[in-house]
């Protein structure tokens, strides 16, 4: 059983424990051990989700599963384009995968996206992740291709689009 929502400043331990996990699951095969260590810094410090969770940069939702949070997802509108929202995260552990929770992630945004007015939602995957499959599954399509300097790193990601 299970149950998702909206992630508060008490829940970043738990986003940063999720990510780590996954992060290095996933992307081990993928990017060299200090680009995955820099990226989870970066990206994943206290300071910084804290905050997007403060200032409501990003709405971050978890999925609890038997009370422990196992999954999570994050999303806005596109800076550069507000009437689109992004999914800037979506991460399960690796021992939930398969479980379906991706997929109940994705259509939470969705249905938030659409609360709020918007019919398209954008996300960005390193063109190695196999997450790309997924996505296609759940209707996004390669939009364009971006790669984003990260310190002295790039991700070399696609933009994937569903309009809603």
């Amino acid at each position: 059983m299970y149950f998702i929502r909206k992630a508060t400043p008490d829940d970043v331990e738990a986003i940063r424990d999720i990510a780590e996990k996954t992060w290095r699951h996933t992307y081990s095969p993928i990017l060299e051990k200090e680009q995955l260590d820099y990226m989870l810094t970066e990206i994943y410090s206290v300071e910084k989700i804290s905050s997007q969770l403060k200032h409501d940069t990003q709405s971050y939702l978890l999925l609890i599963e038997h009370e422990k949070p196992v999954a999570f997802a994050a999303y806005s509108p596109r800076e550069e384009d507000p009437e689109i929202n992004k999914l800037h995260k979506l991460y399960c552990l690796p021992e939930t995968q398969g479980k379906g929770y991706g997929k109940v992630l994705i259509n939470e945004v969705i249905n938030k996206t659409l609360e709020a007015g918007k019919r398209t939602l954008d996300l960005n995957v390193n063109r190695h992740n196999k997450a790309k499959n997924f996505y296609e599954k759940m209707g996004f399509e390669v939009a364009y291709e971006e790669d984003i300097p990260i310190g002295k790193y790039w991700m070399n990601d696609y933009v994937m689009r569903k309009e809603l």
